[in-house]
This record gives structure tokens, sequence and C-alpha cells, in this order.
């Protein structure tokens, strides 16, 4: 997987392509000109001319502009499915998706974001997929102008964030895919292995636009069953941790995280503390639970990047109008547990059968294979 940084643009030469494909026509036998009726000729120039313009088509290059927000085992996954499926469909299709000269990863930081966009929208891109939310704001600013269409991945709350005027029905240039989490679901399979918990404690950072909601519905889930919340937030790695330390201190039963880069890109920093705890992690990624959690909980990544792509080619190639493509929300029941973790803090989690989609086992590791 390619990822360029941004001072890699700043010195690379642009490739300027050539089109593909040729109306030009070859002579025919001219030792019977006066034999060949002006009908045959007329016939024969045609016929190449529609030869040279299937060509040109079939053989028409689209620069994607794929950007991540920063390395995580769910969002690498995802950019490696919308890599392999536009790959895919180009051969398919007898296409190019030229994603390779244009793939970046902002590391989290706002300005390198706005720096890629501006690049992005100087080369002309024909379409920019942002792969989370603070990247697909970042993108949506900077294509207001120029229309560059937008399509954007793993997007929890795209209405909340003011990405798009409705799922539905999006009303401008861009659209995409939404990992929405079910968060009541999980809290249901939080109290399923542990009907005795007392106080769950909330890991996230207030900053991130998909932790909001998520957040809003566990505060109401756990008032409702009296039990007490103890909310610890922070915007970096560090502040992570302390937060993890607090909630320890606090002796809290079980912690909460949504989808949330900021914890993400910390787990593995941080599962051992809850683990020598004894309190299990509950997560709404599957990634969190390969970097250490004991649980997380939502879409498959993989079919996310690849319906992703699917929308990118239908945008490109088919010629539909992000304005009027609805945002894709995929299922939501996949539990991943970590075995190495459950067995840690001896959480059985058999009873979660009955209740996801499916049960997915992983063992502590940095990406997925």
């Amino acid at each position: 997987m390619k990822k360029k940084v941004l001072a890699a643009i700043l010195t690379t030469a642009m490739v300027v392509m050539t089109g593909c494909g040729s109306t030009e026509s070859t002579a025919s036998d001219n030792t019977n000109t006066a034999d060949t009726s002006a009908t045959e000729a007329a016939a024969e120039v045609a016929e190449g001319e529609t030869e040279g313009s299937n060509a040109e088509t079939s053989g028409e290059t689209y620069k994607v502009g794929i950007v991540q927000y920063v390395d995580d085992a769910s969002l690498n996954q995802i950019e490696a499915a919308i890599e392999a499926e536009l790959d895919a469909k180009g051969a398919e299709l007898g296409v190019t998706f030229d994603y390779a000269d244009y793939t970046f990863n902002g590391q989290a930081d706002s300005t390198t974001l706005n720096q890629i966009a501006t690049e992005l929208v100087a080369d002309e891109v024909d379409v920019i997929v942002p792969i989370a939310t603070p990247t697909a704001m970042i993108m949506q600013n900077a294509t207001e102008d120029n229309q560059i269409p937008v399509v954007f991945s793993a997007v929890s709350d795209p209405e909340s964030a003011g990405l798009v005027a409705s799922n539905d029905a999006p009303g401008a240039n861009i659209t995409g895919t939404s990992d929405a989490l079910d968060t009541n679901a999980i809290f249901d399979l939080m109290f399923a292995a542990d009907a005795d918990i007392k106080s769950v404690g909330l890991l996230y950072n207030k900053s991130e636009d998909a932790s909001k909601k998520p957040i809003e519905e566990a505060k109401a889930y756990l008032e409702e069953k009296g039990v007490e919340v103890v909310e610890k937030t922070g915007t970096t790695n560090d502040e992570i941790s302390n937060a993890a330390d607090a909630l320890v201190a606090a002796g809290v039963d079980a912690v909460f995280t949504p989808t949330d880069n900021t914890v993400m890109t910390a787990e593995l920093a941080i599962y051992e503390k809850f683990i020598e705890a004894g309190i299990p992690h509950y997560t709404g990624a599957d990634s969190f639970a390969l970097n250490g959690a004991f649980l997380g909980y939502g879409v498959n990544y993989e079919e996310l990047g690849t319906a992703t792509a699917d929308m990118v080619v239908d945008i490109l190639v088919n010629g539909k109008n992000p304005a009027e493509t609805p945002v894709q929300t995929l299922s939501n029941g996949i539990a991943t547990v970590n075995i190495e973790t459950a067995e840690a803090i001896g959480l059985e989690y058999s009873v979660f059968a009955d209740m996801c989609e499916s049960v997915v086992e992983t063992k502590t590791a940095e990406e997925f294979e």
C-alpha cells in the first residue's frame, strides 16, 4: 500500500498522460479504389471512427485521491479494500483508476490534511475518497467551489457532521459509506456478560464528531439502568493514557469507547492497563479488539472499503450524481472478541453468539493480516 507524505508531492513532477485510442483509420487497398463505391468508403470510415471511440473509452484513466486520517488497523483495512476493488473494477471495465500517485495520510493533523486537499484540487483529480469523519469534512470544504466529487468512507454520522443534507439525498457533491454504531447493542452485550455492573467508564476524544452521538446514547442507556458514569477524555496518546489510568483508579466495572480514532491509535498502549485491573474494554470497531481491547463491535471494514470503491466507480464510470446517491450504511452486528484478553480478565462471552450477526475471535496484533 503506497502512502505519500506531502513533501513528496511538492518535489514530484507531474506526468502528462496522453489519450488512449485513436480515430485514425487505416487506408484501404489503393490498387482497387476505382471499384470501391463511395458508400463502402463511408462505411469503412465510420467503422474506423467507432472502433477508435470504443478504444478511447475503454482506456480511460481516472485520477482518484485517497486520503486517510491516521494509521490504524481499521482505516488501513479500508484503504487496502478500496484499492483492491478499484483494481478489480478497472480490469473488468477496461479502465484505469490511478490512485497510487494521489494517496496520502494526514496523520491526524488538520494542517497536513488541508495541504493535501489543496494539492489534490490542483492536480485536478476526478474524485476524492476521504477515510474517517475529520478527513471528509476537510475534503468537503476544499471542493465546495470546484465540485470535485467526494466519496467518503467510515463516517459514523454524516448528517450530524454536516456533510450531507440527509443520508437518503446528500444534496451536494458528496456521498459515501457510514460505519454508524449501534450503541445500545454494545451495552446489551456488556450487561449480558456481567449483569452486576455498577459503574462504566466512557473513554473518548470529545473533539471527534464520530464520538458525540454514541456517547450521548451511552449516557442515556446507563442513566436508564441507574449505572454510574465516569467520563474521561483526551486528545493525544498521552492524555488518553492518563485518562485510562484515571478510569482504573476510579474502579469502573467496564469501559466503553465508540469509533474514536484518537483512542484507537492509543489502544496498544493502554489495553494492558485494563487487563491488569480486570476491566473489559468495549469498543466500536474490530481494530480495537485486534489491538488488545476485550471487544470491538460494528461493521466489516473490508466490506465497507469495497462498497466505497463501488460507489466511486458508479460516479466516475456510470455517471451517478453524488447529490442523488444515498449514503450506504452497512450491517452493524459483528462482535470481535480478543480471546487473549477475555482469558486474562476471566470473562465468558459465549452468550454473544445469540445476540450478534456473528462473533469473530482474534488475538492481539498491530495490523490485520
